[in-house]
C-alpha cells in the first residue's frame, strides 16, 4: 500500500508540472515579445508596424544628399526544402524615392506547399522609416511541386530616417504555412 500511494504522489507532482509547462509554451511568446520591446533587442516585427501600403507616402520628396544601403538576407526556418533568396544582395537608395527588388522562391518539394514570409529589420532605429509598398511577406504563398515564382518588394525609406543610419538589413525567414491535411498527402 505505502508503495502505491508514492506512485500516486509523483503522478500527481508529474501532472501538475506537465500542465505548468504546457502554459507556459504558451505565455512565452507574448513574454518574449514584451521583454524584447523593453530591452530594445527585438529584431522581428509584425508585417504591419514594419509598413502597410497605407503608410507609405507617396508625396516624399526624394533626398539626393545621401544614400542607404539596403542589404537583403533570406533564410528558411527549419531547413524548409525551397530555393529562396534575393536576386540582389545589397541596393543604394536615396531616402524618399521608390525601390523594387525581387526575391526567388521555389518549391523544391513533390508537393503542393504553402508559406510565409516573416521580416526582422535592423538597425530597429530604422523600423518606422522603412514602408514597404508591395511585398510578398503581405500574404502565404502557394507553389506546386517544382513550380518557382518572382517575388516583387516594393519599398521607399522615408526623409526623416536618422542621419547616422547608413545601411539597413531587411531579413525574411520562409516558415512553411501548409495545413497539416496536405502535409500528410
Amino acid at each position: 500500500m505505502p508503495e502505491r500511494k508514492s506512485h500516486r504522489k509523483i503522478f500527481i507532482i508529474g501532472g501538475i508540472a506537465a500542465a505548468i509547462m504546457f502554459g507556459f509554451c504558451f505565455a512565452i511568446v507574448p513574454f518574449y515579445s514584451v521583454i524584447c520591446k523593453v530591452t530594445g533587442i527585438n529584431t522581428s516585427v509584425r508585417v504591419t508596424e514594419l509598413v502597410s501600403p497605407a503608410k507609405a507616402d507617396p508625396s516624399l520628396t526624394v533626398d539626393k544628399t545621401r544614400d542607404v544601403m539596403v542589404q537583403f538576407v533570406a533564410t528558411n526556418h527549419m531547413g524548409l526544402p525551397w530555393d529562396f533568396y534575393p536576386r540582389v544582395k545589397t541596393i543604394r537608395v536615396h531616402p524618399g524615392e521608390n525601390a523594387k527588388v525581387y526575391f526567388y522562391a521555389k518549391n523544391t518539394t513533390a508537393k503542393l506547399m504553402s508559406v510565409q514570409a516573416i521580416p526582422s529589420m535592423t538597425p530597429t532605429d530604422s523600423l518606422g522609416h522603412f514602408h514597404k509598398i508591395e511585398c510578398f511577406c503581405f500574404k502565404q504563398q502557394t507553389l506546386k511541386a517544382g513550380e518557382s515564382k518572382e517575388m516583387p518588394l516594393i519599398f521607399n525609406i522615408d526623409n526623416a530616417l536618422p542621419k547616422d543610419i547608413h545601411v539597413i538589413t531587411l531579413a525574411y525567414t520562409l516558415f512553411d504555412t501548409t495545413p497539416n491535411e496536405r502535409r500528410k498527402g
